[in-house]
C-alpha cells in the first residue's frame, strides 16, 4: 500500500518539567494526520513550568527535535510549543451588536469578530487566545452558526486565555535559541482538551485535570468550551519526592519504584510482596528492602492532600450538582495504577484516564495519558484556529452585555435540561 501523500507538515514541542518531547505529523489532503517521528529527552533547566536554566532549556528541546528528525527524515523549521506554567488564566468576554432585525451573512459575523478585539482587556497579561466560541441572538446562547438567521443582536463570547507575559517570553526565546521559529504558544488545556475530550464531553460539562510533574492544571468545560481554569502547585514530582525522603533514596531510584511497583489503591497482597530499593548494588552486598506495602502508603498520603485540593478546586469552579459529574485524568501523574478509581473514590465523580486519539501511527510508548497536550498540538495547529489577534481592528458599537456572567448562563442553560 502506497503510503499517503502529505500536504502539511506539523511540529508539536511540548516542554515540561520531567520530559521535553517532540511530534512531526504530515496531513493528508483529506484531514488525516499521520505521525512522522517523536523525540524525548529528559527535562533539564524547566522548574514547575517555567525555565529556569535557558542553556540547558535550549539544549533539551534541540535533542529532542533532532531526535523526530532523524526518525521523520525532515528537517524541522517551525514549531507549536505548549505552555504549562501556573499563571494561566481563563476569561470569557461576551460582545453584542445591533443588526436591526435583518438576515445575518458572513460579514456581519467578520465585523462583529473585529470589533471585539477592541474588548479585550488583558490587565498587563499576555494573551494566549481570543478566540470565538458560542454566538448569541437576541439573547438565545449557544449559536454555533448564526449566518442565515434573522436577530436584532448578534453576540459573541470571546475566548481568551492569558498568561504572564515574561515567562512565555522565556519559553520563546529557549526554543528559538534552538533555531525554531514558533507558529504559536498553546495553552495545556486547550491541546490536551482537544486530544482526550469528545465534542459531547465539552458540550455537557467535564472537569480535565492535567497531573503535571510539578503543575496541576484543573479545567472545566461547558456549553462546548473551556470557562474556567485554575493551577495548583503540585504534581507527580512531589510523591517521587516523597518517596525519595521516606526511604533514604536517590530520585531516579524513587521514580523507578514509582513506575513499575507504585499504586493509588493498596491490596492485601502488598504487605507480602518485598520490593529491593537497589537492585543495582555489587554482588554480595545487601540491597534494603520494603514491603509494596510501604511504598503505596507514601503514595496514598500525598494523594490524598493532592486530591484534596483538588475536590476545593472542582468546588470553587462551580463543578458541583448533577451537570458535569465525570472527571478526566492526563498527564505523567495519570499513568500511576489505579488512579482513576481513587480519583472516583475521593472526589465522588465518575473518572476515567484521557489518552490522545485523533493521530495515526503515533507510538505506544507516546499513546498514554502524559503526551495529551503533545497530540493535542497538532490536533489544533490542524484546525487552524480562528484568533481575534489576528484580524483588523474596526469601529462598530458594541457592548458587553450585563447579568449573569457566561458560566452561570452556561450552567443555568444545561440544569434546565434536568
Amino acid at each position: 500500500m502506497a503510503p499517503p501523500r502529505i500536504e502539511k507538515i506539523i511540529t508539536a514541542l511540548d516542554v515540561g518539567s520531567w520530559k521535553v518531547c517532540a511530534l512531526i505529523a504530515g496531513q493528508t489532503a483529506d484531514g488525516q494526520l499521520h505521525v512522522l517521528g517523536t523525540g524525548q529527552r529528559e527535562s533539564r533547566g524547566v522548574q514547575r513550568g517555567y525555565v529556569a536554566d535557558m542553556e540547558q532549556t535550549e539544549h533539551v528541546v534541540r535533542e529532542a527535535i533532532e531526535q523526530a528528525e532523524r526518525i521523520a527524515g525532515l528537517n524541522i523549521d517551525d514549531v507549536w510549543v505548549s505552555f504549562s506554567a501556573g499563571c494561566l488564566i481563563s476569561d470569557v468576554a461576551p460582545i453584542e451588536s445591533e443588526l436591526g432585525g435583518h438576515r445575518i451573512e458572513q460579514e456581519d459575523v467578520d465585523d462583529l469578530l473585529a470589533a471585539g478585539r477592541a474588548g479585550i482587556d488583558p490587565e498587563g497579561r499576555m494573551i494566549l487566545h481570543a478566540q470565538p466560541a458560542l454566538y448569541t441572538l437576541d439573547g438565545l446562547a449557544g449559536v454555533k452558526n448564526p449566518i442565515g438567521l434573522h436577530a436584532d443582536r448578534l453576540g459573541v463570547d470571546i475566548h481568551i486565555i492569558m498568561a504572564d507575559g515574561a515567562p512565555v517570553r522565556n519559553l520563546e526565546v529557549a526554543v528559538r535559541q534552538a533555531h525554531l521559529d514558533v507558529n504559536a504558544v498553546v495553552a495545556a488545556p486547550i491541546a490536551a482538551g482537544l486530544a482526550c475530550l469528545s465534542d459531547e464531553e465539552r458540550d455537557l460539562g467535564v472537569a480535565l485535570v492535567e497531573l503535571g510533574a510539578s503543575v496541576t492544571t484543573v479545567s472545566l468545560y461547558a456549553g462546548g468550551m473551556l470557562v474556567e481554569m485554575a493551577s495548583l502547585p503540585f504534581g507527580a514530582s512531589d510523591i517521587t519526592d516523597d518517596i525519595a525522603s521516606a526511604f533514604g533514596i536517590r530520585r531516579s531510584q524513587a521514580q523507578r519504584l514509582q513506575s513499575f511497583y507504585g499504586s493509588a489503591s493498596a491490596s492485601p497482597r502488598d504487605n507480602n510482596e518485598v520490593i529491593e530499593l537497589d537492585p543495582g548494588a555489587p554482588a554480595g552486598g545487601e540491597s534494603p528492602r520494603i514491603t509494596r506495602a510501604q511504598l503505596v502508603a507514601v503514595i496514598r498520603q500525598r494523594l490524598d492532600t493532592m486530591m484534596g485540593e483538588i475536590g476545593r478546586t472542582l468546588k470553587d469552579l462551580h463543578f458541583v450538582g448533577p451537570v458535569g459529574r465525570q472527571v478526566v485524568l492526563v498527564g505523567g501523574g495519570a499513568d500511576l495504577k489505579g488512579i482513576a478509581d481513587y480519583t472516583q473514590s475521593a472526589l465522588g465523580r465518575a473518572a476515567r484516564i484521557g489518552r490522545p486519539r485523533g493521530l495515526h501511527g503515533l507510538p505506544d510508548a507516546h499513546s498514554g495519558p502524559a503526551f495529551a497536550t503533545l497530540a493535542g498540538l497538532v490536533l489544533y495547529a490542524a484546525s487552524d484556529p480562528v484568533d481575534l489577534r489576528d484580524l483588523p481592528m474596526m469601529a462598530q458599537d458594541i457592548y458587553r452585555p450585563k447579568g449573569a456572567g457566561i458560566l452561570q448562563r452556561l450552567m443555568a442553560a444545561l440544569k434546565s435540561s434536568f
